[in-house]
C-alpha cells in the first residue's frame, strides 16, 4: 500500500513513525488518509471502527456495587438489609428478587445508600440484588450479587395482641402486645423499631416496656373518638435474643368509640359521666371506707360481667371474707376494684364511703352505665386516701407523657 504524500527518504522516516503509531493505537486507516490527518481518531474515543461503518463499542466505567451482605453469603438472617455504594446515589435503582425472579417488596434509602425488605425474607431462600447506575456520564453501570438466607432455626418466638381485628374500644384503651420469651435490653430497641402504629386522624403516640416480655402503646392524650388505628408488629424473622427469632409478623385494625369518660369524686360523693366532652349524667357513689379506701388515679375498664360472684373469703382474715353477688361488674384494677351496682349501699351514696375499695353506684345506674361502656373507656377516681398503684390495671394514664416516653427503648 502507497500513502500518499510520503515520498523520498523524508518519506520513509514519515512511514516508520506512522506504522509505530497505527500498531499502538490499533488504528485501521483506509487508503488515501493521511498520517497527519487531525481528524483520525481511535474508536474507544468515540472514533468510527473502520470500513463497515459501525460505532466501535463504548464500554462505561462502573461505579456502583453491592456491599453487604457479601457476594454468594450464607446463613443470612431473614431480615438483612441490602447495602450499596454509588457515585451517584440519587440515580441508582435497587432491586432484589428471589430464584423465580419475583421482585422483594422495600424502601430504598438513596442517602445510606440502603435498602430494606418490607418483610422477612424466606427460610434457606437465595436472592439476587442488582444496582443499576445512571446510564450517563462515568457513573453507569450495574452489579449484581447473590446471598442465600439461614435455614428455619428451631428457637422461634410467639407475639401476641390482646386486641383483635374489627374491635371497637374506648378512648384509653392502649395497644397491648405481649412475647412468648423475654426480650434483653440489648435487643429491645431494633424489636420496637419494628413495631409500628398508624392512627387516622394522625396522633402522636409511643411505646412502653412494661416488662420484657409485654409492651404497651399509648397516644400522648387519649385517642381521638373514632378514630381508626392499625399496627403491625413486623418480627419474623427479627433476632430477638441469641439465637431466638421472631415466629411471624402480626397486623391488627381496630376502632375507637365515643370518648367516655367516668370521674368519681370522693369529696362530693358523685360520679361525674362526660361523652364526647359534654356531661350527660352525674350520679351518687359511694367509694372504700378508711379501713378499705379506693385508689385515686386513672385506669379503663378492663372487663365486664354483667352478673357475678366476689369472694374474698381465701383473700381476707378469718371474719372479713365474704362472698356476694354483683350486677353490672366493671374491672378496672387488677387488685379487684370495680365500678357495680350496690343495692345494700343505696341509702348512703352520695352521702357515706362504705365500700371495700370499688365504686358503688344503684342498682338502675349499675345497668345504665353497664349498658353505654366499652373496654378500654376511661375511670378516674379522686380524693381518696391511697394513690392507683402502677399496672395495677391498665395505668398508662396515671402517669404524664413524658414518663411514659422513657418507657421506650428508641
Amino acid at each position: 500500500m502507497k500513502l500518499r504524500g510520503f515520498t523520498g527518504k523524508a518519506g520513509g522516516r514519515q512511514w516508520r513513525t506512522a506504522a509505530a503509531a497505527l500498531v499502538a493505537a490499533t488504528v485501521l486507516l483506509s487508503a488515501g488518509c493521511s498520517s497527519d490527518d487531525k481528524s483520525a481518531t481511535p474508536a474507544w474515543q468515540g472514533g468510527s471502527a473502520g470500513a463497515s461503518g459501525e460505532p466501535a463499542p463504548q464500554p462505561t466505567l462502573s461505579t456502583v456495587a453491592v456491599t453487604s451482605p457479601a457476594a454468594d453469603a450464607t446463613d443470612v438472617k431473614a431480615i438483612t438489609e441490602v447495602k450499596y455504594d454509588s457515585e451517584d446515589p440519587q440515580n441508582t435503582t435497587v432491586t432484589v428478587a428471589d430464584a423465580d425472579g419475583k421482585e422483594i417488596q422495600g424502601t430504598l434509602d438513596k442517602d445510606d445508600k440502603v435498602f430494606k425488605p418490607a418483610v422477612a425474607l424466606g427460610w434457606g431462600k437465595t436472592y439476587t440484588v442488582t444496582v443499576t447506575g445512571t446510564a450517563s456520564g462515568d457513573k453507569g453501570g450495574s452489579a449484581t450479587s447473590k446471598f442465600t438466607v439461614m435455614k428455619k432455626p428451631s428457637q422461634l418466638v410467639r407475639v401476641t395482641s390482646f386486641l383483635g381485628d374489627g374491635q371497637k374500644v374506648g378512648v384509653g384503651m392502649p395497644v397491648i402486645i405481649k412475647f412468648g420469651r423475654t426480650v434483653p435490653k440489648s435487643y429491645r430497641a431494633e424489636v420496637e423499631r419494628r413495631m409500628t402504629v398508624t392512627a387516622q386522624p394522625a396522633q402522636e403516640g409511643s411505646w412502653y416496656w412494661i416488662s420484657g416480655t409485654e409492651m404497651h402503646y399509648r397516644p400522648k392524650v387519649y385517642w381521638k373518638a373514632n378514630s381508626k388505628v392499625s399496627y403491625k408488629i413486623a418480627l419474623g424473622g427479627v433476632e430477638m435474643d441469641k439465637g431466638w427469632y421472631g415466629r411471624s409478623d402480626l397486623t391488627v385494625d381496630f376502632n375507637v368509640g365515643r370518648s367516655f369518660i367516668m370521674t368519681a369524686d370522693s369529696k362530693n360523693k358523685q360520679m361525674t359521666v362526660t361523652q364526647d366532652g359534654q356531661v350527660i349524667k352525674k350520679l351518687p357513689i359511694s367509694l372504700g371506707k378508711a379501713s378499705t379506701p379506693s385508689s385515686s388515679g386513672t385506669a379503663v375498664i378492663i372487663e365486664k360481667k354483667e352478673h357475678t360472684v366476689f369472694d374474698t373469703m381465701d383473700e381476707l382474715p378469718a371474719g372479713e371474707g365474704y362472698r356476694t353477688k354483683i350486677d353490672y361488674a366493671q374491672r378496672y384494677t387488677w387488685g379487684g376494684e370495680f365500678v357495680h351496682a350496690a343495692s345494700w349501699s343505696e341509702g348512703v351514696q352520695g352521702k357515706q364511703n362504705v365500700s371495700h375499695g370499688c365504686v358503688n353506684v344503684s342498682e338502675a345506674m349499675g345497668k345504665w352505665l353497664f349498658d353505654r361502656t366499652l373496654m378500654g373507656d376511661v375511670v378516674t377516681v379522686k380524693g381518696t386516701g391511697r394513690k392507683l398503684q402502677w399496672q395495677n390495671g391498665w395505668t398508662d394514664w396515671s402517669i404524664s407523657w413524658d414518663e411514659y416516653k422513657k418507657g421506650s427503648a428508641l
